[in-house]
């Protein structure tokens, strides 16, 4: 059971981190309620997940030849703001709302790789680290 819900959670981390709806960090609490004993082996594949998840979307923004086919997915601010101040913005990717679009544009804006995954997966451990913090303080 507790393998089935570690994948579990890892998939949705990943799904939840593209440009589908979804929201890891509920099945996060959840299996940490439940498995406490493995928080960070959950902490390790949510956060893998979510962040394979954001670099897929990031991909997908390289692969969209002109930006008008993907404007929905994050405003005009928020487009300028990634080109004034590039990859640590997308820091923010753990973000509701901007974080997919972030990542959809930082691929589009053709950011530096390295710098861009760095930052990526940066943001969304820290989220589901920052969730873990807060869970085991009540």
């Amino acid at each position: 059971m507790l393998g089935t819900a570690l994948f579990g959670l890892f998939w949705g981390g990943l799904l939840s981190a593209t440009l589908l709806p979804g929201g890891s960090e509920l099945a996060f609490v959840a299996f940490l309620k439940t498995f406490p004993e493995s928080a960070f082996s959950a902490w390790v594949l949510v956060s893998v997940g979510n962040s394979i998840g954001g670099i897929i979307t990031m991909l997908m923004g390289r692969g969209i030849a002109h930006w008008h086919q993907a404007q929905s997915s994050i405003s005009y601010k928020w487009l300028k703001r990634l080109e004034r101040y590039g990859a640590p913005l997308l820091l923010l990717s753990w973000a509701p709302v901007i974080g997919d679009g972030l990542c959809l544009a930082a691929g589009w804006l053709r950011l530096p790789w390295a710098a861009s995954v760095t930052m990526i997966c940066l943001g969304k451990a820290a989220r589901y680290a920052l969730l873990w913090w807060l869970l085991s303080q009540v």
